[in-house]
């Protein structure tokens, strides 16, 4: 197991580059089951969710050479097992990604409850519900499900809720089941359009994505091509909350600001000195951070995965902010963490927390409890006094590539260490 050694308090300034976006390579990772010809697949973040899902793909039967970094050629041309490596698939999340093409090409797929962060209930219902509209037949046991068919048909799925996963897998269920796929209540996040757009290339017919209603009409089969992964806004919305809370003259370029409208509207509230750019946002000095209130929601609302570094962010603003997570009960608890450190965060309930700042956090031993809250430590501790030690960094590194080499070359004073 490894840590991060942390010496808070150190001035920053320099470029940081936004990598590949985690939440669309895994779901067109996945999509090269689809096709049995050659795909590739660039700017693919070298994480280690990214490394889970190759291993499950190989061991399914896909060949997959790495190339130059961040470039994979993927060749699904003889797919030679349909179960999920129960091992890997209970840690990854985008496992279930896999399942609606191993229906369309193989007829039958087996898999366990697949994990990921513990932040909060998943739906589990609604991916079943989904394969079952497409006309699999779903069997569960204390392993997992089996889900079998003859054949895929299209048909009308409604959402209950907003899922960007379950929209991704119905989206990857339709694309070769026979006929005319509607699907209602879908998300919209940017992930899914670079998904869709790398599916039409390849011969898909899917109309509508980016809005709440989707239309796919299936064929027979997918050719090959290449799809470039876009910035991850995660991690872009991560490294401005970074500057911001620091007062620090940070660039970070190569990704999207048109994917994070909301959050430039709530940061020119709060008082910080943006400029933004085609792609790239630069933070420069602001004399003073304004506390406002935040409410996760969909896309184009403000994304929960931002909500913890926006929650760093606020300790340093002055009065108080209510922060409301939607999406997930269980997000708000890493402010425990927070509060160790010298934050005024209380608790109202599993999904609000009221902040007062501005306070000086202070260095301490943590453990990160999932990938965006563990961001959100590593960001407090980089702003903090004194010494941070944080544990359970693969949490971290399954969505943040080398964060700490990169943050070293702003001036951060991060190791990592074997613990």
């Amino acid at each position: 197991m490894e840590r991060f050694v942390i010496k808070g308090n150190q001035p920053l300034k320099g470029t940081i580059q936004v990598n590949g976006a985690k939440n669309a390579a895994l779901k067109i990772l996945a999509a090269s089951l689809l096709t049995d010809k050659k795909l590739t697949v660039s700017n693919v973040p070298q994480i280690e969710d990214i490394f889970r899902l190759i291993e499950l793909l190989k061991e399914v039967g896909v060949k997959i050479e790495n190339g130059s970094k961040g470039v994979y050629q993927l060749e699904a041309k003889n797919i030679k097992a349909t179960e999920l490596n129960p091992d890997i698939a209970s840690k990854l999340k985008g496992s279930i990604l896999m399942v609606g093409p191993l229906l369309a090409r193989q007829g039958e797929a087996s898999f366990c409850r697949s994990g990921g962060c513990v932040i909060g209930q998943r739906p589990r219902d609604i991916f079943m519900d989904g394969f079952e509209a497409f006309g699999a037949k779903v069997k569960e046991s204390k392993k997992g499900y089996y889900l079998s068919t003859k054949q895929l048909k299209g048909t009308k799925f409604v959402f209950p809720l907003i899922s960007v996963t379950a929209t991704e897998a119905m989206i990857l269920t339709a694309v070769l089941a026979k006929g005319k796929t509607t699907l209602i209540n879908t998300a919209c996040e940017p992930e899914i359009v670079n998904l869709a757009d790398f599916l039409n290339q390849s011969g898909a017919k899917i109309k509508g994505a980016g809005t709440p209603f989707m239309e796919i009409e299936g064929v027979a089969s997918l050719k090959g091509g290449e799809c470039q992964v876009i910035p991850d806004r995660m991690e872009a919305g991560s490294f401005i909350a970074l500057g911001v809370a620091s007062n620090s003259p940070i660039k970070v370029t190569n990704m999207d600001p048109s994917h994070l409208e909301v959050l430039w509207s709530l940061l020119d509230k709060v008082g910080a000195n943006l400029e933004i750019g085609k792609d790239f946002v630069e933070i420069k000095p602001s004399s003073k951070l304004k506390a406002i209130n935040l409410k996760t929601h969909e896309y184009p609302g403000f994304p929960t995965d931002l909500q913890s570094p926006f929650t760093v962010l606020m300790t340093q603003a002055e009065g108080l902010s209510l922060i409301h997570e939607t999406i997930f009960e269980g997000r708000l608890f890493y402010t425990d963490s927070l509060n160790q450190m010298g934050a005024k965060i209380i608790m109202a309930d599993p999904h609000r927390v009221i902040i007062q700042g501005p306070t000086q956090l202070s260095g301490r031993h943590l453990t990160s409890p999932d990938i965006r809250a563990g961001i959100a430590l590593v960001i407090a501790a980089l702003i903090a006094e004194g010494e941070s030690v944080i544990d359970n960094i693969y949490q971290i590194d399954r969505g943040y590539e080398k964060i700490e080499e990169r943050f070293q070359k702003l001036g951060a004073s991060i190791k990592r260490v074997a613990s």
